[in-house]
């Protein structure tokens, strides 16, 4: 079996890495990959972007499965262009993963089907200068559309709204919209399920850390680390979350015509009222991904092939009872401007098969010649297995101490320190 991966981040090395232990597969591609996935699969120079390259590529290889990493493509509608000439591809239509392409979209549908989330006011961006004063603070601000990490600000006080909305003007349409969003109080988790469009198959639970620092404090990033399962996060939970969040949105979704098949990702807060949903992404998320696959003890392409074939309800999953912590290794100025081209050393003797208890998956990195150096903000996830988090985080943070670059930056307290 011929398989295509699109993307080329630490969640799509995760992905090819897991596809790679599959006895299904004979060939894997990536689109347009990294150094660590070249290790695994034949990279190709084609960006994220360009569907119709892709697609090309895809048919005069004989690909037999797309598999879909990052939003940008799903928001493109690369699902609906390789359904519409005959190619199975893993991941919701355009219309369907608007649940996360559109927060106003999103709160809309929640509201609707009454699906636990937080109050908002859509504005434009000069209604909202002129509402801020009649909030209550801390407030949320949220673009309406996809603003690479950049889209959500939480605002102290109106002086910090007031900053933060003339910083969505540097995101174009994508803040055509804003939400004003009320500011939830509790402790975030984020739940994974998979649709086949009539079935629907609980995953697991991861907990992302987004803040830059310690202690949850700095700028918000695309992730410094992850841990699963969620701490706290119980059976009774899991029952609770795809009774009222998940099976709901599900049927709203098909209710408005747009069937979902994929995953679905639902961020969430747990509050002394109940669960709130603060988001929805209609794919994995990066890095709780990175932390999940190391859990997974199925072969992930039959569960895939059993999406496509709408026959999830056949699908008995197992995860090891382990928790694996991820932990992100950043270049120095992340999330801002940042840092690239720093040689990356002590890589050498890492697992490659997918048996040892530590993983190490590329994001920004690039080669030449022999060497590795930093080409991006998030450069490497290093991820580790332990019977407790605190086994997990030994081992992690253990390997962490062979890997160097200038300017490195990584938190040292994921899986230890509660995410508010």
């Amino acid at each position: 079996m011929k398989i295509l991966v699109v993307g080329g981040g630490g969640r799509e090395h995760a992905i090819v890495w897991k596809i790679a232990q599959s006895p299904r597969v004979t060939r894997i591609y990536c689109a347009p990959g990294n150094p660590g996935i070249a290790e695994l699969a034949t990279l190709v120079p084609i960006p994220i972007d360009q569907i119709d390259a892709l697609l090309k590529f895809a048919v005069s290889e004989r690909i037999e499965l797309t598999v879909v990493g990052p939003e940008i493509p799903l928001s493109l509608g690369i699902v609906d262009r390789f359904e519409a000439a005959g190619l199975n591809i893993f991941g919701p239509s355009r219309a369907a993963s608007e649940i996360e392409t559109s927060k106003f979209f999103s709160k809309q549908l929640m509201q609707k089907y009454h699906i636990p989330t937080a109050r908002a006011e859509v504005v434009t961006q000069q209604e909202g200068y002129a509402r801020l004063s009649s909030f209550q603070y801390p407030l949320v601000l949220k673009a309406d559309g996809l603003a690479g990490g950049k889209g959500v600000v939480i605002a102290e006080t109106e002086k910090d709204a007031i900053a933060g909305l003339d910083a969505f003007k540097k995101l174009g349409h994508a803040a055509d919209k804003i939400l004003l969003e009320e500011y939830l109080v509790g402790v975030e988790a984020s739940f994974f399920a998979l649709s086949d469009g009539v079935h629907v198959l609980p995953l697991t639970s991861a907990q992302d850390h987004k803040q830059l620092f310690d202690g949850n404090q700095g700028p918000n990033t695309g992730g410094m680390g992850a841990i699963s399962p969620a701490p706290a996060f119980t059976t009774e939970i899991e029952t609770a979350v795809m009774e009222q969040i998940i099976h709901p949105t599900l049927a709203g979704l098909a209710n408005e015509g747009r069937p979902y098949r994929g995953i679905l990702y639902a961020g969430l807060m747990f509050t002394s009222s109940g669960i709130s949903v603060l988001e929805f992404n209609a794919r994995w998320g990066d890095p709780e991904a990175q932390a999940i696959f190391p859990r997974l003890q199925v072969d992930w392409v039959a569960v895939m092939e059993a999406t496509q074939n709408r026959s999830l309800d056949t699908i008995q999953l197992q995860w090891a009872d382990t928790t694996s912590l991820c932990v992100v290794l950043a270049a120095g100025g992340y999330p801002g401007h940042h840092q690239q081209g720093d040689k990356i050393t002590g890589l050498s003797g890492w697992d490659r098969a997918g048996k040892s208890e530590t993983q190490l998956f590329h994001a920004g990195t690039v080669r030449r010649g022999e060497a590795l150096f930093t080409a991006g903000g998030r450069v490497l996830g290093v991820v580790g297995q332990g019977r407790s988090a605190a086994e997990a985080r030994d081992r992690v943070y253990r390997a962490i101490g062979s890997v160097s670059f200038n300017g490195m930056h990584y938190r040292k307290d994921i899986g230890h320190c509660r995410v508010p």
